[in-house]
């Protein structure tokens, strides 16, 4: 999935590190019109518990722009409700805010509604979220055009989604959602670890592709395919399972993984999926089950980006992701480096909260002056990007 995001639009400088205000990246991503927005600081930006709204389309978040150590937000979270949105390099510490258990403050990153489209997160960290860590969702009953649609989540560490914590509905560990009716939703690349529940899970209706991903130490659910039959009972729609290719995975038990766990499932009998070169182990080495529930294995590819997909074989994927995910792989900070270390040596655990491995992370804030050019700026932008892939 491609987009013009802010590409020709005004260029907007983060110059602080505040929740809001002038110079702040609240302040830029509620700025209308095309735009890109690049940081002339690097460090720790505390949210406060509050929800980041993009809700003004053809936006390029250029976090690979900040000075080391990066851009990372805390005590809060995103939710995008535009379309034409491109945002990298950025890493999310959502976490409880020291919130009363069960209380219900429930913070992730999500796309969001009928305007949400042509979007594109990449290479981007998220940590410790409570509802899912990053997901794409809508209206269940307003069909395709209703909700979020021709997305791709590309080369994120996914990870440790906060099992029992402040979610109202009580244990709630999960990685990515794509919602019923979301469609054309490209995962790949990324890393989910310590996640118990969906790795991702594609619900009713949904389609899309899950390439080259690496899944360590799920669950109760890898990937999971199928709508929720009670879900569906007060709308006069009948549901219909998902419809997903599934390529090039690898997935590997951890210390909370129920026993013989299968790599994709389904407990409605009702999603389908082309499967081709999928690896999936315990953690002995040994395999486990491709498939589990009922899932309908397709014949041919059900979806695939128009544009096509570098597919890598499952025999590279896990040493390929460890090593290019995440928001600044080449300069990556102590959450990324502890995750990629478990996932590579088969350690790590579900957290109840963020304090059980160091609590959020400070930083004292860098700032670097940049001169943006007068043409070449995608160019100027990518190099920025090499430095850090």
């Amino acid at each position: 999935m491609d987009t013009p995001a802010g590409r020709g639009g005004t260029v907007i400088k983060v110059t602080n590190l505040n929740a809001d205000g002038a110079g702040s990246l609240k302040a830029a991503l509620a700025a209308k019109g095309p735009r890109i927005i690049v940081f002339e600081v690097g460090g720790v930006i505390d949210l406060g518990q509050q929800t980041l709204v993009v809700s003004e389309p053809y936006v390029t978040i250029a976090g690979q722009t900040a000075p080391s150590p990066g851009i990372t937000l805390i005590r809060g979270g995103m939710q995008i409700k535009t379309h034409d949105v491109l945002m990298k390099h950025i890493r999310f510490r959502m976490g409880d805010a020291g919130a009363a258990k069960g209380s219900g403050y429930e913070p992730d990153v999500s796309t969001y509604g009928a305007n949400a489209y042509n979007i594109v997160i990449d290479h981007c960290s998220f940590a410790w979220g409570v509802d899912e860590t990053l997901s794409a969702s809508g209206p269940r009953f307003d069909g395709p055009n209703g909700t979020s649609r021709k997305l791709t989540f590309s080369n994120n560490i996914i990870a440790e989604g906060l099992h029992d914590s402040v979610h109202a509905k009580g244990p709630h560990s999960m990685g990515t959602l794509i919602h019923d009716y979301v469609t054309d939703a490209a995962i790949v690349g990324n890393l989910f670890a310590h996640n118990y529940e969906r790795n991702p899970w594609f619900k009713g209706f949904a389609t899309g592709v899950i390439v080259n991903n690496v899944i360590h130490n799920p669950g109760k659910w890898a990937m999971r395919l199928g709508y929720v039959p009670g879900e569906w009972t007060s709308s006069t729609i009948t549901p219909q399972g998902p419809k997903v290719s599934i390529v090039g995975n690898y997935m590997r038990h951890g210390v909370n993984t129920v026993s013989g766990l299968g790599l994709v499932g389904t407990n409605s009998n009702s999603g389908e999926a082309y499967m081709e070169d999928n690896k999936a182990v315990d953690r002995s080495g040994q395999a486990v089950p491709q498939t589990f529930g009922g899932v309908k294995l397709l014949g041919s590819k059900p979806s695939w980006p128009a544009s096509g997909l570098t597919v890598r074989p499952s025999s590279e994927v896990l040493a390929y992701v460890t090593q290019h995910a995440g928001a600044r792989p080449k300069d990556r900070d102590a959450v990324d480096k502890r995750i990629v270390s478990e996932t590579l040596n088969g350690t790590g655990r579900i957290l109840n909260s963020q304090n059980e491995v160091g609590g959020y992370p400070a930083a004292a804030a860098v700032t670097r002056k940049l001169t943006v050019p007068a043409t070449g700026i995608d160019e100027w932008l990518h190099q920025f990007s090499v430095e850090l892939e």
